[in-house]
Protein backbone atom coordinates (compact mmCIF):
# COMPACT_ATOMS: atom_id res chain seq x y z
CA UNK A 1 0.00 0.00 0.00
CA UNK A 2 1.28 3.20 -0.86
CA UNK A 3 2.55 5.53 2.08
CA UNK A 4 0.53 8.26 3.51
CA UNK A 5 0.64 11.22 4.88
CA UNK A 6 -0.74 11.38 8.37
CA UNK A 7 -3.47 13.96 8.30
CA UNK A 8 -2.67 17.24 9.99
CA UNK A 9 -4.64 18.10 13.31
CA UNK A 10 -6.08 21.66 13.19
CA UNK A 11 -5.89 22.78 16.86
CA UNK A 12 -9.06 24.90 17.63
CA UNK A 13 -9.49 27.23 20.29
CA UNK A 14 -12.34 26.18 23.08
CA UNK A 15 -15.13 28.13 22.23
CA UNK A 16 -15.63 30.90 24.67
CA UNK A 17 -18.21 31.00 27.23
CA UNK A 18 -20.46 33.91 27.25
CA UNK A 19 -21.54 34.51 30.68
CA UNK A 20 -25.44 35.00 30.97
CA UNK A 21 -27.61 36.79 34.03
CA UNK A 22 -29.73 34.53 35.04
CA UNK A 23 -33.67 35.95 33.99
CA UNK A 24 -35.13 37.86 36.40
CA UNK A 25 -38.46 35.82 37.62
CA UNK A 26 -42.05 37.07 38.49
CA UNK A 27 -44.40 35.94 40.58
CA UNK A 28 -47.52 36.30 37.95
CA UNK A 29 -49.30 34.74 40.60
CA UNK A 30 -48.56 37.92 42.70
CA UNK A 31 -51.29 39.92 40.46
CA UNK A 32 -52.81 38.18 38.10
CA UNK A 33 -55.18 34.84 38.64
CA UNK A 34 -55.32 32.65 35.96
CA UNK A 35 -59.22 31.76 34.98
CA UNK A 36 -59.37 28.24 37.23
CA UNK A 37 -62.03 25.75 36.13
CA UNK A 38 -65.31 26.38 37.25
CA UNK A 39 -66.01 23.43 39.26
CA UNK A 40 -62.86 23.89 41.15
CA UNK A 41 -63.32 21.49 44.77
CA UNK A 42 -61.22 24.34 46.64
CA UNK A 43 -61.51 27.82 46.96
CA UNK A 44 -59.33 29.89 44.12
CA UNK A 45 -58.41 33.30 44.31
CA UNK A 46 -61.23 33.78 41.65
CA UNK A 47 -63.95 33.48 43.70
CA UNK A 48 -62.77 36.89 45.62
CA UNK A 49 -62.88 38.66 42.31
CA UNK A 50 -66.30 39.77 42.10
CA UNK A 51 -66.86 38.36 38.80
CA UNK A 52 -68.97 35.30 38.02
CA UNK A 53 -67.01 33.00 40.34
CA UNK A 54 -68.03 35.37 43.22
CA UNK A 55 -71.67 34.96 42.10
CA UNK A 56 -71.49 31.24 41.84
CA UNK A 57 -70.16 30.99 44.79
CA UNK A 58 -72.66 33.04 46.88
CA UNK A 59 -75.45 31.53 44.99
CA UNK A 60 -74.91 27.88 45.30
CA UNK A 61 -72.61 27.21 48.29
CA UNK A 62 -73.43 30.38 50.70
CA UNK A 63 -77.53 30.57 50.04
CA UNK A 64 -78.38 27.30 50.21
CA UNK A 65 -76.29 26.54 53.03
CA UNK A 66 -77.83 29.49 54.97
CA UNK A 67 -81.47 28.66 53.86
CA UNK A 68 -84.36 30.32 55.16
CA UNK A 69 -81.86 32.36 57.57
CA UNK A 70 -80.81 34.20 54.55
CA UNK A 71 -82.60 37.36 53.42
CA UNK A 72 -80.16 38.14 50.45
CA UNK A 73 -81.26 41.32 47.92
CA UNK A 74 -77.40 40.54 46.95
CA UNK A 75 -77.29 44.65 46.81
CA UNK A 76 -74.00 46.42 48.27
CA UNK A 77 -75.91 46.68 51.23
CA UNK A 78 -79.16 45.59 52.77
CA UNK A 79 -81.90 48.06 53.51
CA UNK A 80 -83.88 47.42 56.65
CA UNK A 81 -86.86 48.80 58.42
CA UNK A 82 -86.38 48.99 62.55
CA UNK A 83 -88.82 51.14 64.35
CA UNK A 84 -90.27 52.63 61.43
CA UNK A 85 -86.80 54.04 60.20
CA UNK A 86 -85.39 52.28 56.82
CA UNK A 87 -81.89 51.56 57.71
CA UNK A 88 -78.70 50.62 55.32
CA UNK A 89 -76.57 48.06 56.47
CA UNK A 90 -73.09 47.16 54.94
CA UNK A 91 -70.05 44.69 55.58
CA UNK A 92 -67.14 44.93 53.77
CA UNK A 93 -63.73 42.98 54.17
CA UNK A 94 -60.13 44.71 52.68
CA UNK A 95 -57.08 42.51 51.64
CA UNK A 96 -55.19 45.02 49.45
CA UNK A 97 -51.60 44.57 48.94
CA UNK A 98 -49.80 46.32 49.23
CA UNK A 99 -51.30 48.50 52.34
CA UNK A 100 -49.94 51.47 51.21
CA UNK A 101 -50.19 52.52 47.81
CA UNK A 102 -50.27 55.97 45.64
CA UNK A 103 -53.20 58.05 47.15
CA UNK A 104 -54.47 55.60 49.93
CA UNK A 105 -53.84 52.98 52.66
CA UNK A 106 -56.06 49.70 53.67
CA UNK A 107 -57.14 52.20 56.52
CA UNK A 108 -58.65 55.19 54.31
CA UNK A 109 -59.90 52.32 51.90
CA UNK A 110 -62.12 50.46 54.85
CA UNK A 111 -63.78 53.36 55.95
CA UNK A 112 -64.66 54.95 52.15
CA UNK A 113 -65.78 51.15 51.27
CA UNK A 114 -67.91 50.77 53.69
CA UNK A 115 -69.31 54.63 53.26
CA UNK A 116 -70.38 54.11 49.79
CA UNK A 117 -72.06 50.90 49.84
CA UNK A 118 -74.33 52.25 52.17
CA UNK A 119 -74.43 55.51 50.32
CA UNK A 120 -75.43 53.12 46.83
CA UNK A 121 -78.93 53.02 48.66
CA UNK A 122 -79.09 56.43 49.06
CA UNK A 123 -78.20 56.26 52.75
CA UNK A 124 -76.45 59.08 55.12
CA UNK A 125 -73.37 56.97 56.71
CA UNK A 126 -73.73 57.32 60.40
CA UNK A 127 -71.76 54.75 62.65
CA UNK A 128 -69.34 52.42 61.76
CA UNK A 129 -67.39 49.16 63.43
CA UNK A 130 -64.00 47.82 62.71
CA UNK A 131 -62.29 44.67 63.04
CA UNK A 132 -58.67 44.04 62.36
CA UNK A 133 -56.79 40.71 61.49
CA UNK A 134 -53.01 40.86 62.80
CA UNK A 135 -50.23 39.07 61.34
CA UNK A 136 -47.55 38.38 64.28
CA UNK A 137 -44.40 40.39 63.21
CA UNK A 138 -46.02 43.18 61.71
CA UNK A 139 -44.05 46.29 62.40
CA UNK A 140 -46.43 48.43 64.89
CA UNK A 141 -45.00 51.65 63.10
CA UNK A 142 -46.92 50.36 59.65
CA UNK A 143 -49.93 49.56 62.19
CA UNK A 144 -50.16 52.43 63.34
CA UNK A 145 -49.90 54.51 60.13
CA UNK A 146 -52.93 52.56 58.96
CA UNK A 147 -54.74 53.34 62.41
CA UNK A 148 -54.51 56.78 61.79
CA UNK A 149 -55.69 56.71 58.15
CA UNK A 150 -59.10 54.40 59.40
CA UNK A 151 -59.36 58.10 61.87
CA UNK A 152 -59.15 60.30 59.85
CA UNK A 153 -60.90 58.74 56.92
CA UNK A 154 -63.76 58.20 59.53
CA UNK A 155 -63.40 62.07 60.58
CA UNK A 156 -63.51 63.07 56.66
CA UNK A 157 -66.89 61.02 55.97
CA UNK A 158 -68.43 62.42 59.13
CA UNK A 159 -69.08 58.74 60.52
CA UNK A 160 -68.30 57.57 64.36
CA UNK A 161 -66.56 54.58 65.03
CA UNK A 162 -68.01 53.00 67.89
CA UNK A 163 -67.07 49.31 67.51
CA UNK A 164 -64.36 46.90 66.91
CA UNK A 165 -62.12 44.22 67.50
CA UNK A 166 -58.48 42.58 67.26
CA UNK A 167 -57.23 39.09 66.10
CA UNK A 168 -53.50 38.03 65.90
CA UNK A 169 -52.53 35.34 63.32
CA UNK A 170 -49.05 33.51 63.75
CA UNK A 171 -46.18 34.64 61.07
CA UNK A 172 -46.62 33.14 57.56
CA UNK A 173 -50.64 32.99 58.46
CA UNK A 174 -51.23 36.16 57.15
CA UNK A 175 -50.24 39.30 55.02
CA UNK A 176 -49.73 41.88 57.72
CA UNK A 177 -53.42 43.92 58.36
CA UNK A 178 -56.28 42.52 56.94
CA UNK A 179 -59.77 44.89 57.91
CA UNK A 180 -63.41 44.45 57.89
CA UNK A 181 -66.06 47.24 58.43
CA UNK A 182 -69.48 47.04 58.80
CA UNK A 183 -71.42 50.18 58.77
CA UNK A 184 -74.85 51.32 59.62
CA UNK A 185 -76.78 54.29 57.78
CA UNK A 186 -80.41 56.50 57.79
CA UNK A 187 -81.33 56.21 53.97
CA UNK A 188 -83.15 59.25 52.73
CA UNK A 189 -86.98 58.30 52.88
CA UNK A 190 -87.29 59.96 49.53
CA UNK A 191 -85.70 57.46 47.49
CA UNK A 192 -85.85 53.78 45.86
CA UNK A 193 -82.42 52.87 44.76
CA UNK A 194 -81.73 49.14 44.19
CA UNK A 195 -80.24 47.63 41.02
CA UNK A 196 -83.97 45.80 40.13
CA UNK A 197 -85.26 49.24 39.01
CA UNK A 198 -82.88 50.05 36.22
CA UNK A 199 -85.39 50.14 33.38
CA UNK A 200 -85.28 51.00 29.42
CA UNK A 201 -84.56 54.44 28.42
CA UNK A 202 -82.42 55.41 31.65
CA UNK A 203 -79.27 56.95 31.09
CA UNK A 204 -75.89 55.89 32.37
CA UNK A 205 -73.49 57.92 33.92
CA UNK A 206 -70.15 57.76 36.04
CA UNK A 207 -68.89 60.11 38.19
CA UNK A 208 -65.14 60.45 36.57
CA UNK A 209 -62.35 58.32 35.45
CA UNK A 210 -62.04 54.77 35.56
CA UNK A 211 -59.40 52.34 36.48
CA UNK A 212 -57.03 54.58 38.51
CA UNK A 213 -57.01 52.84 41.78
CA UNK A 214 -56.44 49.01 40.07
CA UNK A 215 -53.48 50.74 38.34
CA UNK A 216 -51.90 52.87 41.34
CA UNK A 217 -52.08 49.71 43.47
CA UNK A 218 -50.37 47.61 40.70
CA UNK A 219 -47.64 50.17 40.02
CA UNK A 220 -46.10 49.53 43.67
CA UNK A 221 -46.81 45.48 43.89
CA UNK A 222 -43.62 43.58 44.08
CA UNK A 223 -41.92 42.52 41.06
CA UNK A 224 -44.21 45.11 39.18
CA UNK A 225 -43.39 48.22 39.72
CA UNK A 226 -43.87 50.43 37.31
CA UNK A 227 -43.40 54.53 37.05
CA UNK A 228 -46.91 56.29 37.14
CA UNK A 229 -48.50 58.98 38.10
CA UNK A 230 -51.71 57.68 38.66
CA UNK A 231 -52.82 57.74 42.60
CA UNK A 232 -55.82 55.96 44.22
CA UNK A 233 -59.45 57.38 43.92
CA UNK A 234 -60.77 56.24 47.25
CA UNK A 235 -62.91 58.74 48.52
CA UNK A 236 -66.17 58.87 50.35
CA UNK A 237 -69.29 59.00 48.27
CA UNK A 238 -72.25 60.02 50.05
CA UNK A 239 -71.93 63.85 49.55
CA UNK A 240 -72.32 63.68 45.89
CA UNK A 241 -75.03 61.08 46.12
CA UNK A 242 -76.73 63.61 48.16
CA UNK A 243 -76.33 66.53 45.68
CA UNK A 244 -77.84 64.12 43.50
CA UNK A 245 -80.54 63.45 45.51
CA UNK A 246 -81.10 66.55 46.20
CA UNK A 247 -82.62 67.71 42.47
CA UNK A 248 -85.77 65.33 43.01
CA UNK A 249 -84.49 63.03 40.76
CA UNK A 250 -86.14 59.58 40.73
CA UNK A 251 -82.86 57.76 40.75
CA UNK A 252 -83.00 54.49 39.98
CA UNK A 253 -79.96 52.32 40.56
CA UNK A 254 -76.21 54.04 41.79
CA UNK A 255 -73.41 51.15 42.42
CA UNK A 256 -69.64 52.05 43.00
CA UNK A 257 -67.68 49.45 40.26
CA UNK A 258 -65.21 48.20 42.62
CA UNK A 259 -63.63 44.43 41.75
CA UNK A 260 -64.14 43.99 38.22
CA UNK A 261 -64.64 47.21 37.08
CA UNK A 262 -67.72 48.86 35.10
CA UNK A 263 -67.92 45.83 33.32
CA UNK A 264 -69.10 43.74 36.66
CA UNK A 265 -70.65 46.20 37.98
CA UNK A 266 -72.94 46.83 34.59
CA UNK A 267 -73.29 42.80 34.33
CA UNK A 268 -74.58 43.30 37.81
CA UNK A 269 -77.06 46.05 37.20
CA UNK A 270 -78.43 44.31 33.89
CA UNK A 271 -78.89 40.98 34.89
CA UNK A 272 -80.81 42.06 38.19
CA UNK A 273 -82.76 44.09 36.04
CA UNK A 274 -83.76 41.98 33.34
CA UNK A 275 -82.47 44.64 31.07
CA UNK A 276 -79.37 45.38 28.62
CA UNK A 277 -77.25 48.32 28.86
CA UNK A 278 -75.42 49.44 25.66
CA UNK A 279 -72.20 52.20 25.93
CA UNK A 280 -69.90 53.68 24.08
CA UNK A 281 -66.08 53.02 24.10
CA UNK A 282 -65.78 56.88 22.84
CA UNK A 283 -67.50 58.12 26.00
CA UNK A 284 -65.93 56.25 28.47
CA UNK A 285 -63.68 58.69 30.86
CA UNK A 286 -60.57 56.35 30.98
CA UNK A 287 -56.88 59.01 31.63
CA UNK A 288 -54.56 57.76 29.11
CA UNK A 289 -52.21 57.04 31.51
CA UNK A 290 -54.84 53.90 32.35
CA UNK A 291 -54.96 52.99 29.10
CA UNK A 292 -50.99 52.92 28.98
CA UNK A 293 -50.68 51.12 31.62
CA UNK A 294 -53.55 48.37 30.79
CA UNK A 295 -51.92 47.67 26.79
CA UNK A 296 -48.41 47.30 28.77
CA UNK A 297 -49.90 44.87 31.51
CA UNK A 298 -52.76 43.50 28.56
CA UNK A 299 -55.48 44.57 31.24
CA UNK A 300 -58.71 45.42 30.16
CA UNK A 301 -59.78 49.02 31.76
CA UNK A 302 -63.19 48.37 32.08
CA UNK A 303 -62.14 45.09 34.41
CA UNK A 304 -59.89 47.09 36.78
CA UNK A 305 -61.47 48.27 40.02
CA UNK A 306 -62.44 52.04 41.54
CA UNK A 307 -62.82 53.17 44.85
CA UNK A 308 -63.99 56.82 44.58
CA UNK A 309 -66.59 56.52 41.55
CA UNK A 310 -70.19 56.03 40.97
CA UNK A 311 -72.58 54.66 38.28
CA UNK A 312 -75.73 56.15 37.89
CA UNK A 313 -79.17 54.89 36.20
CA UNK A 314 -81.21 57.83 35.88
CA UNK A 315 -84.45 58.49 33.61
CA UNK A 316 -83.64 60.30 30.31
CA UNK A 317 -85.88 63.50 32.19
CA UNK A 318 -83.85 63.60 34.53
CA UNK A 319 -80.26 62.81 33.51
CA UNK A 320 -79.46 66.73 32.66
CA UNK A 321 -80.14 68.00 36.05
CA UNK A 322 -78.30 64.84 37.66
CA UNK A 323 -75.82 65.92 35.91
CA UNK A 324 -75.17 69.23 36.24
CA UNK A 325 -75.63 68.27 40.45
CA UNK A 326 -72.72 66.00 39.89
CA UNK A 327 -70.69 68.27 37.67
CA UNK A 328 -71.05 70.44 40.54
CA UNK A 329 -69.16 68.46 43.02
CA UNK A 330 -65.63 67.91 43.63
CA UNK A 331 -65.93 64.08 43.58
CA UNK A 332 -68.51 64.26 39.99
CA UNK A 333 -66.63 67.33 38.22
CA UNK A 334 -65.62 64.49 35.55
CA UNK A 335 -68.99 62.98 35.14
CA UNK A 336 -69.99 61.56 32.17
CA UNK A 337 -73.20 60.02 30.17
CA UNK A 338 -71.40 56.79 28.81
CA UNK A 339 -74.91 54.76 27.75
CA UNK A 340 -77.95 53.71 28.00
CA UNK A 341 -80.43 50.80 29.48
CA UNK A 342 -82.04 49.34 26.59
CA UNK A 343 -85.22 46.70 25.66
CA UNK A 344 -82.62 44.25 23.50
CA UNK A 345 -80.49 41.81 24.72
CA UNK A 346 -81.39 41.60 28.58
CA UNK A 347 -78.80 40.70 31.23
CA UNK A 348 -75.82 41.77 28.43
CA UNK A 349 -73.62 44.64 28.24
CA UNK A 350 -72.64 45.63 24.90
CA UNK A 351 -70.51 48.39 24.05
CA UNK A 352 -69.96 50.48 20.95
CA UNK A 353 -66.64 50.44 19.22
CA UNK A 354 -64.88 53.67 18.04
CA UNK A 355 -64.75 51.64 14.78
CA UNK A 356 -68.80 51.41 14.53
CA UNK A 357 -68.97 48.21 15.42
CA UNK A 358 -70.32 46.06 18.66
CA UNK A 359 -68.64 44.11 21.12
CA UNK A 360 -70.27 42.09 24.02
CA UNK A 361 -68.76 43.09 27.53
CA UNK A 362 -69.01 40.19 29.61
CA UNK A 363 -68.80 39.59 33.26
CA UNK A 364 -65.64 38.70 34.48
CA UNK A 365 -64.95 34.58 35.30
CA UNK A 366 -61.84 35.47 38.04
CA UNK A 367 -59.88 38.15 38.41
CA UNK A 368 -57.27 40.16 36.55
CA UNK A 369 -56.16 41.58 39.71
CA UNK A 370 -56.25 39.94 42.59
CA UNK A 371 -56.12 41.86 46.23
CA UNK A 372 -56.99 45.31 44.60
CA UNK A 373 -59.23 46.23 47.87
Amino acid sequence: MPDTEPEASIETEPEASIETEPEASIDMESWVCPLPLRDAPAIVTGHGGGGAMSGELVEHLFLPAFGSAAEAGLADSAVVEIGGARLAFSTDSFVVKPMVFPGGTIGDLAVNGTVNDLAMAGAVPAVLSTAFILEEGTALDQLARVAQAVGTAALAAGVKLVTGDTKVVASGHGDGVYINTTGIGLVDPRVDIRPQRAAPGDVVIVSGDLGVHGIAVLSCREGLEFATSVASDTAPLHGLVAAMVETGADIHTLRDPTRGGLAATLNEIARAAGVGVSIADTALPIPQEVRDACSMLGLDPLYVANEGKLVAFVPAADADEVLAAMHAHPLGARSAVIGTCVPDHPGMVVAKTALGGNRVVDLPIGEQLPRIC
